[in-house]
């Protein structure tokens, strides 16, 4: 993935005059319809791709419902609050980037279920308009539930779960697992929630608790990735979140070296896992890295690693992910 070029783009989002499309939220997304679905075990998506060549498990014994982050980022796109769900460019940037980069890790532990939604404009998350800010991301949230509810009534049938998502995907995966495992007969079937990229709070949850070990099942891991060293100014006035380190799965604060990454997948499967690229350090809410080392890394100037929250960890949450499945399933 060519996060520098991503980075930029994202930077160069600003402002807009012109009047904005708001979409209806009456009307809801028709999960029937395979087109409805970014990723689906029924049929071939990227999320089926594997860096080792790997071909997907054809089962696993679980699901994986994944959330993919904001495609809807360029200023000229700045007239919809929300993503049409039919709007081809968001789609194949999301495939493209998203489903073949963060979802298809997923695909040696289980079954991959991505729905697609009418996703909120990057924008806003930084609105100076707090209403219609609220109404796109519910419209967003709307759908993402409405998914989730047709994937437990015609494709679960009772088998564990892991939750993940990254960024806008964790904005709305975080609240669905609170609407539909926090203390509910569900909850029992959760193995893992992967959610990075957006802070937790560490209250948020009535009856999940945050992850303190890489056996830990029925728990949340949260992490948000900056270069080492950099305190955002942010850090001063947050209360406390969800912040697990991504290589030894504890809370700890100790520097894990870059040597315990099992590997990162960065720009292309060509170069296929990149191993030791990131160490990983606890620092207050966040998770500090050293400045990773790899081809092209000269052009990643930016001291927010938030695009490669997931892809610096690829293997680790892999690995984690089959791991913690097999003792669920053992359990």
């Amino acid at each position: 993935m060519k996060f520098s070029v991503l980075f930029i783009g994202i930077a160069l989002i600003f402002s807009c005059s012109g009047p904005r499309i708001a979409l209806n939220p009456d009307k809801s997304i028709d999960y029937s319809n395979m087109d409805s679905w970014a990723a689906l075990p029924q049929k071939q998506d990227l999320s089926d791709l594997s860096p080792e060549g790997l071909k997907p498990v054809e089962d696993g014994g679980v699901d994986i419902f994944f959330l993919y982050p904001t495609s809807l980022l360029a200023k000229n796109d700045r007239k919809w609050h929300n993503a049409p769900i039919d709007y081809k460019k968001v789609n194949d940037l999301t495939d493209n980037t998203s489903i073949k980069y963060q979802a298809s890790l997923f695909n040696q532990v289980g079954k991959v279920y991505a729905p697609r939604y009418r996703q909120a404009h990057y924008h806003e998350y930084f609105s100076a308009d707090k209403n219609i800010a609220r109404q796109a991301f519910e419209l967003a949230y709307k759908d993402v539930h409405d998914a989730f509810q047709y994937y437990l009534e015609h494709f679960n049938q009772g088998r564990p779960i892991i939750i993940a998502g990254h960024s806008q995907g964790t904005t709305h995966g975080m609240r669905l697992l609170k609407d539909f495992f926090d203390g509910s007969p569900l909850q029992t079937r959760l193995v893992v929630a992967y959610l990075p990229g957006i802070p937790i709070p560490q209250d948020y949850y009535s009856n999940i608790h945050i992850c303190t070990n890489a056996e830990d099942l029925t728990c949340v891991n949260g992490w948000r990735s900056y270069k080492y060293g950099y305190s955002p100014r942010f850090l001063a006035t947050e209360k406390p979140t969800v912040v697990v380190n991504p290589i030894n799965w504890t809370r700890d604060t100790v520097l894990v070296d870059k040597s315990n990454n099992k590997g990162a997948v960065l720009r292309k499967f060509d170069n296929g896992v990149l191993k030791g690229i990131a160490d990983a350090q606890i620092y207050k809410n966040i998770l500090w890295i050293h400045k990773p080392r790899f081809p092209g890394s000269f052009l990643y100037w930016s001291k927010n690693y938030h695009v490669a929250d997931f892809n610096f960890f690829y293997k680790d949450v892999q690995e984690n992910a089959i791991y913690r499945r097999d003792l669920y399933l053992k359990k």
